[in-house]
């Protein structure tokens, strides 16, 4: 089951949020320690979320327990404490990342690393690496790997999605804005306004839904918000605007023209 909803998780990031370049792997080994990272950068928009699947094996004698992730520069040869971005201790955690970082497969024992880091800013932006603790020989011990995966966050580009129905006069009508996306971090903040010719932009009189979050696996969401209003001659050629705010005052918006049909 895990399987399938990493698959999926991969490809839904990949095609929705940015390419994560999980489509080709690198796999080094140092002794009897092996970690596969996707090869080149990683690439995300703010606002959106970012993944970094990877992969490790150890030692027979090595039993892991606990993963640790760092962000620190690359200058870096080894992250410390300080740059700590993941742990189960989260007190030790850079304030920064608390709340956003998460792994896909919770047990260790599957020898899966991969995270997610949800409402992602360009300071995000680095090199990261990836320790595991466990015990070596019944003593606590535990592997860094000098490997590392470098992340890049650019600005928001993509747009939200507005479905329209058919419109015609008299009828009602339901129109649709999905925010980019399918991350499970914090829930944004969609809006609509319409201006009609000659006019400036107002806030839309009807049923407005705020927001609506589908869950599709264990660890990604989409976020829509639906506006219902009764259609007349009025509207045909106005512009109905969807707007989405992310954390951070991150926004993107969509614009589409209205095209009614006259009974």
């Amino acid at each position: 089951m895990f399987v399938l909803i990493w698959a999926t998780l991969l490809f839904t990031v990949k095609d929705s949020n940015a390419d994560t370049g999980a489509s080709i792997w690198r796999r080094e080994c140092t002794n009897d320690f092996c970690i596969s990272l996707s090869e080149g950068e990683i690439t995300s928009e703010a606002g959106l979320c970012v993944v970094i699947p990877c992969s490790f094996t150890t030692s027979v004698l090595f039993t892991p327990q606990h993963i640790v992730w760092y962000k620190c520069e690359s200058s870096k040869p080894r992250c410390g404490d300080s740059d700590i971005i993941f742990l189960k201790n989260k007190e030790k955690v850079q304030s920064g990342f608390k709340g956003r970082v998460s792994l896909l497969e919770p047990d260790v024992t599957n020898r899966n690393c991969s995270i997610i880091i949800n409402d992602v800013i360009e300071s995000d932006s680095g090199s990261y690496q990836l320790r595991v603790n466990g015990h070596w020989f019944m003593k606590g011990d535990g592997f860094t790997f000098s490997q590392r995966t470098i992340v890049s966050v650019k600005d928001l580009i993509q747009k939200p999605t507005v479905m329209i129905p058919p419109l015609t006069e008299g009828q009602q009508t339901t129109l649709t804005c999905t925010a980019p996306g399918l991350c499970s971090g914090s829930e944004p903040n969609i809006t609509w306004t319409w201006r009609g010719a000659g006019e400036k932009a107002s806030h839309i009189t009807g049923n407005i839904t705020a927001l609506k979050t589908e869950n599709l696996t264990a660890a990604t969401q989409r976020h829509s918000s639906t506006l219902m209003f009764n259609l007349s001659a009025e509207h045909h050629g106005s512009e109905v605007t969807c707007k989405v705010i992310f954390t951070n005052n991150i926004t993107t918006e969509e614009t589409v023209t209205l095209n009614v049909t006259y009974c």
